[in-house]
């Protein structure tokens, strides 16, 4: 890809690309004659467990305020406004708040979740993955120990780099692409809901795979290397010492990649994981080339070509370099234009429009310290995207108080569970915070999708920019924008989701939250029998 803009004009003729955008956009021009937009009135919303049984749409016209951008309050918009009415009048406030009105309402009572509810999320598919992969290798790897596997006893090497392959491909941008694009292609036309619903699931879910097989890779691993041990007498010294070391970096850069490593030390996860698992590879095609060149029944080297490419071990190893090199051939240095509407927040723009449901991977160096945001977008043809960055660690902190020119990225980027929102036919998109830069492109690009967002301060916060590309894109019907300094706290936001469930006529529910959101808009979607995927946590 190239760092240039794919702007296509309106009068040109369809190519593939655009062909391709058109899929990618929840089949926005193909749907939507046969799927017309149903005007959805407002839902009822139920703040903590006050009932509302008229809910109206108010538009609030501000004062018109010429604003410059770092303040982030957005000139002369309109925001929808949603107004209770309920049957009984609210009780008299306390007289613990009569007396200090900023203080806190009492903490809503936790609402309990029966165990079987906390298994089904907890077991989700991507640990089904796990364990299915782990067990086959760990059978496996009994059988050869006891000599009941005869391929493992000729082609020990093979299982260990089959393995280490698949977890490769399993985070490989180009791979993960290509399986969306089939899914999308070969199912939104036809497919019924539920087929649609376990395809989304496994792609969400493909790093149970990628971890799986990694761990089994280095059981396989370890396993040969002990093999080689126990008949080191015919063995020459170079491949036990090459296997050895293999084997430890190996260890190192899974045992990096823990999740309490990963997020409590995001740079030295970096730094462990690809570093030392580039030298890892390195190291792999050394015990390949070495372990197929030496001869155990000879005791010397076999040095004839043949020999070593006709070999499965090698091919593995080829693969594995090509699938690991793709993504950063695609490495490039790009300008960036950056925006700081509030101290919490940097909104990045770089060229070159981007379908929905993508993320990207930036960093200051060309190296170490990549961190993946959500992109915003109008398409393929608008000429450019969006990042938000909400400050949280280091990096996002020196986004606002030292803003880059130019960052490094990826031209090729990932698909999220989102991408996968074009094989359905009606959705809704729910979000906090700065998760609208992961949710925000579905319901641009698509009329068929209903966007929810609950924030803080939401204008002032994010800026013009945001909240331009909400109002220019969206119907005020197909959105709700609840902010939760105005409206003193956050809906009940199950009940929200039930609501615009039944009234939008949506299929399924895409969620981008924090944990505590995520786990409660998920428990209670499960439990009302509502299609949803959340955020990803994985193990």
């Amino acid at each position: 890809m190239s760092s240039r803009n794919n702007h296509i004009g309106d009068n040109e003729p369809k190519t593939t690309s655009q062909s391709y955008d058109d899929a990618e956009k929840g089949i926005y021009e193909a749907s939507r004659q046969s799927l017309p937009i149903i005007p959805t009135p407002p839902s009822p919303v139920y703040l903590d467990d006050e009932k509302a049984i008229v809910q109206q749409v108010e538009t609030v016209q501000p004062t018109p305020v010429t604003s410059p951008i770092h303040e982030g309050i957005t000139p002369s918009s309109s925001t929808p406004v949603l107004t209770l009415a309920s049957r009984n009048p609210p009780p008299p406030p306390s007289s613990d708040h009569l007396k200090n009105p900023l203080s806190k309402p009492p903490a809503k009572p936790k609402r309990k979740v029966s165990r079987w509810i906390l298994l089904q999320l907890w077991y989700n598919t991507y640990r089904k993955f796990f364990t299915i992969v782990v067990t086959l290798n760990l059978i496996g790897i009994l059988m050869a120990a006891i000599g009941k596997f005869e391929y493992a006893e000729n082609h020990l090497g093979a299982l260990v780099l089959g393995n280490l392959l698949m977890a490769i491909l399993m985070r490989n941008e180009l791979f993960l692409r290509f399986l969306y694009i089939i899914s999308i292609y070969g199912l939104r036309s036809w497919a019924p809901v539920w087929l649609k619903l376990a395809v989304t699931s496994i792609l969400q879910h493909v790093g149970g795979i990628h971890s799986g097989c990694a761990l089994s890779g280095a059981c396989w691993l370890l396993f040969k290397i002990v093999d080689i041990i126990i008949h080191h007498a015919k063995q020459h010294p170079s491949v036990i010492a090459t296997g050895i070391i293999t084997n430890v970096l190996v260890v190192i850069s899974i045992l990096s990649a823990f999740p309490w490593v990963r997020n409590n030390h995001h740079n030295v996860f970096e730094g462990h994981h690809r570093l030392i698992g580039w030298l890892g590879l390195a190291t792999t095609w050394i015990f390949v080339v070495l372990g197929n060149a030496y001869d155990l029944k000879l005791g010397e080297w076999r040095l004839d070509a043949h020999s070593l490419i006709s070999t499965q071990e090698l091919w593995f190893a080829v693969f594995m370099t090509v699938f690991v090199l793709i993504p950063w051939v695609t490495l490039r240095e790009v300008p960036v234009e950056v925006e700081i509407p509030s101290p919490k927040v940097a909104i990045l723009k770089f060229q070159r429009g981007m379908q929905q449901g993508l993320l990207g991977r930036i960093s200051r160096t060309s190296i170490m310290e990549y961190h993946a945001f959500g992109i915003i977008s109008e398409g393929r043809r608008s000429g450019c995207h969006y990042m938000i960055c909400g400050v949280q660690g280091d990096f996002t902190r020196s986004l606002v108080d030292n803003p880059p020119k130019t960052v490094w990225t990826r031209e090729l980027k990932f698909a999220g569970v989102g991408h996968a929102s074009a094989m359905f036919k009606r959705g809704i998109r729910v979000c906090t915070g700065t998760g609208i830069g992961a949710a925000l492109s579905t319901c641009i690009q698509s009329p068929n999708w209903f966007l929810i967002w609950i924030g803080s301060d939401q204008e002032k916060t994010f800026g013009p920019t945001i909240s331009g590309l909400i109002h220019n894109n969206i119907e005020p019907e197909r959105m709700i924008l609840w902010d939760t300094k105005k409206r003193g706290g956050r809906p009940n936001s199950v009940q929200l989701l039930k609501d615009v469930w039944h009234s939008f006529g949506a299929e399924v529910i895409f969620i981008t939250s924090n944990k505590a959101g995520n786990d409660e808009m998920m428990q209670g979607c499960l439990e009302a029998g509502i299609h949803a995927f959340g955020t990803l946590w994985d193990f």
